[in-house]
């Protein structure tokens, strides 16, 4: 479908044999240098600015690195519900040079309760290379030459690791501040501040009011909102220059595929096959299991390094799926080490053909087997991802016969035949599912859920899309009645993400939510807020119903009616989200 960008045949065939001696170490320490601002200092704009200012900013706003913040304010008051982490963002902007900024937050109180500074967590907003959305209205999915395309710095990256930064003059820097209220806080409204120093002094002190309602959030991992962001391992060895499923490896994932886990991520990600969408990322995915034809012909499957990943992941937090891809790759051929000739072979079968069947057949058998072993069979999908409805047809016959009790997950477009036969059914966001079909699947346990990827422009979760449409997804989910989310990518990493997101094929940020050394970004904190307020509004709607107030879910309704696509040209996603908010807070 898209061309292989460059780099990525790189990557060796199989997990086992992986070998990175070629990639170049990526960059482990705290600390690193953006990229020269493209965009020249607005020397006008600057000359009215005649000292530092400091203030509160919203997180709505990517604040340019090259302009002034504009309006700031010293008090900020924020709502949350117990067991929710709320966010502010800082914005500092100095006509001259500062020496080592910093954030320090002190405790909130109130009326003798405390939320300790420990739950108030500080960080830099860097900055990053982007690329335009989009070059005179064409299709994001067109592959792009980055020659024709704009370029500028991007607030994105949340760094928690450098812990102070220099500031040039005619610069603004951002500080980005969570506060985790503990499950056990008082209801009450809590205050303190946040200090802002710089050349050794306090340049600013920013008060900060938190009311805590009495309502109480579960904690992420009995969320019900279905998150689904494919992970990718291999990214993570490349960068780090390590040998795939080697200790060191899961030693460097940790922090960034806890990430995920802290935001209630439920699927593990399994390429099955060799490169299951043909070499797309800057790192393609090889097979965790390692097929093998034995020189006396019979087939022998290597799940090691499968089980190594599922069980890290498990050891996260992650496990209520396994997704494995996938029978129907984008390039039907399926590669395997053939031991009578030492080498890699191929063979090459469709969905239908004789020889897919009898290949199929082979492994699908021994995986279940293994599957059962090890008690994950119950949870696992066998996975695919816009294919056709007469493939996926056929390739749930090989599936039923291999093993009746296998589950089956696509994510495609929607074919009212595979309604009752997929366990995990996940379409584009503009495609949609007949309210009867969502009910009818939820009551027998399925999951529903929609997904976006180079496309739609918005609202999506680029680089360059509002911080809003990130949360909006979630309130759209809600709205739809679905389960959850799912995006193709939360770790796919370009050579360099921390300073360069610009991809060959589609808008800087398409390929990954998160950064190196487990640095979050101002897309994926906010895509964790709508799932908390997913998840504030299905508790909602549960007390409702206990209680027969149809006043409240005629509310709720009201409030979720704003989340449709189509209404984006008249309430941008920042509007719909913050008013949204605020209605759900004083319920």
């Amino acid at each position: 479908m898209k061309k292989e960008p460059p780099g990525t045949g790189r990557t060796a065939l199989f997990a086992a044999a992986c070998v990175f001696a070629a990639c170049a170490f990526g960059q482990n320490a705290t600390d690193y240098d953006e990229l020269p601002n493209p965009i020249a200092t607005d020397a006008k704009a600057w000359s009215a600015i005649k000292s530092i200012t400091a203030g509160w900013g919203d997180t709505d706003t990517r604040y340019r690195k090259e302009l002034p913040a504009g309006h700031t304010a010293k008090s900020i008051s924020l709502t949350a519900w117990r067991g929710e982490k709320v966010s502010a963002q800082i914005a500092v902007s100095s006509p001259r040079r500062l020496s080592a900024l910093t954030f320090e937050a002190g405790n909130l109180t109130s009326s003798g309760s405390t939320i300790g500074k420990a739950n108030m967590k500080t960080a830099f907003v860097r900055y990053v290379l982007a690329d335009e959305l989009q070059k005179d209205g064409q299709p994001t999915c067109n592959g792009r030459d980055q020659k024709e395309f704009s370029h500028f710095l991007v607030a994105d990256p949340i760094d928690h690791l450098t812990r102070s930064l220099d500031m040039e003059q005619n610069t603004t820097r951002c500080g980005w501040v969570s506060i985790s209220v503990p499950r056990d806080a008082k209801a009450g409204t809590y205050r303190g501040s946040v200090e802002v120093k710089a050349d050794g002094r306090t340049i600013a002190s920013l008060r900060l009011s938190l009311k805590v309602k009495d309502r109480t959030l579960p904690p992420a991992k009995d969320w019900k909102f279905h998150l689904d962001l494919w992970q990718n391992p291999y990214a993570v060895a490349r960068y780090y220059g390590v040998e795939p499923f080697s200790d060191e490896h899961f030693r460097l994932m940790r922090p960034i595929m806890q990430l995920y886990a802290d935001a209630g991520g439920k699927v593990i990600t399994v390429p099955m096959v060799h490169r299951p969408w043909n070499g797309q990322t800057y790192d393609a995915f090889p097979s965790m299991i390692t097929w093998m034809k034995k020189a006396d012909g019979t087939w022998a499957f290597d799940y090691t390094a499968f089980d190594r990943w599922v069980e890290f992941m498990m050891s996260l937090g992650v496990r209520k799926l396994i997704n494995c891809y996938s029978m129907i790759p984008w390039k039907l051929s399926f590669s395997y080490l053939d031991q009578a000739t030492n080498s890699f072979k191929a063979i090459d079968a469709s969905p239908g053909d004789k020889a897919y069947e009898q290949l199929w057949t082979e492994m699908l058998r021994s995986f279940a087997a293994h599957l059962k072993k090890k008690g994950w069979f119950g949870i696992t999908h066998i996975a695919m991802d816009e294919r056709q409805l007469k493939d996926m047809l056929a390739t749930l016959e090989v599936i039923r016969k291999a093993d009746n009790g296998f589950k089956v997950a696509l994510a495609g477009s929607y074919h009212k035949e595979l309604a009752d036969k997929l366990d995990d059914y996940c379409v584009i966001i503009n495609e949609k599912f007949p309210a009867e079909t969502v009910a009818s699947r939820r009551a027998t346990g399925m999951n529903t859920t929609f997904y976006t990827c180079c496309t739609p422009p918005r609202p999506n979760t680029f680089i360059q899309s509002p911080p809003a449409e990130s949360e909006w997804l979630a309130w759209h989910s809600a709205k739809e009645g679905l389960d959850g989310y799912l995006r193709w990518a939360f770790n796919s990493w370009t050579a360099s993400p921390l300073t360069d997101a610009c991809f060959t094929a589609w808008p800087a940020g398409d390929p990954f939510l998160v950064y190196p050394d487990g640095r979050s970004s101002i897309r994926f904190e906010r895509m964790t807020e709508g799932i908390q307020q997913y998840e504030k509004v299905r508790l909602l709607k549960e007390e409702a119903r206990s209680k027969g107030n149809k006043s409240m879910l005629k509310k709720i309704e009201n409030i979720l009616s704003a989340f449709d696509e189509k209404q984006l040209d008249q309430t941008t996603a920042t509007e719909a989200v913050n008013k949204a908010k605020a209605a759900i807070n004083r319920l």
